[in-house]
């Protein structure tokens, strides 16, 4: 018998195969980056250095697959691919929300096979901020632990939540929850937004509470309002359909997000990421790692070598980005100048960042 939270899983997924699922009229604001060319990179582009340490596991390239599916017997197949590819290119990836493991056991499958097919790589559980008071801390161990996990994800979707009929709109007391899973768990924890960005405000306050990375999902790249649009539209729920409409958009594009987030912890770049550019100027700007979801949700259902194919080709593009930008190694990309344009610029000006330091080559701010 499956479960409501489970049936949502795979509603969610055939959504987004079959239909446009992405920001409409905000980008992520990528354009408006420009890496300053180094027409004498004096470097070996095959010797370039891609490898980074993220909260205490080392990946061969700073990028993960973001958290897409789990918690329906149709998504072992889809996870095993997504793993299987991880595992071989040496990144890293994120579970779906294992709320459906822990309402029906019977689904936990869906989600050990991550670490099965990826014994090596960095692995993140995760879990909704709505459902940690629910579950509070030996819950979101017992998620942590099925999967053998090296971090775990609080992910925030309040605007999901508000346009979902079923949504859980209660979002008093996450931050004291967060606070307290911070202080017991042993595990690093991350919180990732699921593309509505993360503030200035709000990164302050994570990092206030103790967490250990920040993952901005900013607006740029599926919208979930978007999805729940699409739910709302096939159940003739005309109200939710017309606020997932509404707030299609709604939210902070990914590259200012970044900026935004920039205080003294890991950020993880997702909304947006579909090409190895992407990747080189989210760290260019302060990101320590990127990560895309979207991208491998078709090829995952065709198996690991599409999802290996769609990833050796981003990553592709990433060492030349860097090669173009004269960097041998992610610190020196991290340090290279930058310029920013556009409605972003505009943005953060008005938000009170200062982003001439950017332009030039430089320590990390």
């Amino acid at each position: 018998m499956i479960n409501n939270t489970s049936r949502r899983k795979i509603e969610h997924l055939k959504i987004c195969v079959k239909n446009p699922v992405e920001s409409q009229n905000i980008s992520a604001g990528f354009r408006d980056v420009t890496l300053i060319h180094r027409a004498l990179p004096e470097l070996d582009m095959d010797k370039i250095d891609l490898s980074v340490d993220l909260l205490g596991k080392h990946l061969q390239a700073p990028f993960l697959i973001a958290s897409i599916t789990g918690g329906h017997p149709n998504t072992i197949p889809i996870n095993a691919a997504l793993a299987s590819a991880t595992e071989e290119l040496g990144v890293g990836i994120g579970v779906g929300s294992q709320r459906a493991a822990i309402d029906d056991p019977s689904q936990e499958e869906s989600f050990r096979i991550v670490r099965e097919k990826a014994p090596n790589a960095f692995v993140y559980a995760n879990v909704g901020a709505a459902q940690i008071r629910k579950y509070g801390v030996d819950g979101v161990e017992k998620l942590v632990e099925m999967i053998d996990a090296d971090a775990i994800a609080i992910h925030l979707n309040f605007l999901q939540e508000a346009i979902q009929a079923e949504g859980d709109r209660d979002a008093t007391g996450c931050l004291d929850m967060i606070r307290e899973i911070c202080s017991v768990l042993n595990t690093p924890v991350m919180v990732k937004e699921t593309g509505a960005g993360i503030s200035n405000e709000d990164a302050l306050l994570l990092q206030k509470a103790g967490v250990s990375a920040i993952d901005v999902g900013g607006v740029g790249g599926t919208s979930w309002a978007g999805v729940e649009a699409y739910r709302a539209r096939e159940s003739g729920d005309f109200v939710s359909e017309q606020m997932g409409i509404l707030f299609w958009d709604f939210g902070i594009p990914t590259v200012a997000s970044i900026i935004e987030s920039r205080v003294s912890l890991p950020i993880i770049a997702t909304g947006g990421i579909r090409t190895g550019l992407d990747i080189a100027k989210s760290i260019a700007i302060g990101a320590n790692a990127a990560s895309a979801a979207m991208p491998f949700v078709d090829p995952a259902f065709k198996g690991k070598e599409a999802v290996v194919s769609v990833l050796s080709r981003m990553l592709n593009e990433f060492r030349a980005s860097m090669f173009l930008c004269g960097c041998a190694n992610i610190q020196d990309l991290r340090n290279a100048p930058v310029v920013i344009t556009g409605w972003t610029l505009e943005y953060l000006g008005q938000r009170g960042f200062n982003l001439k330091d950017y332009a030039m080559s430089r320590e990390i701010l």
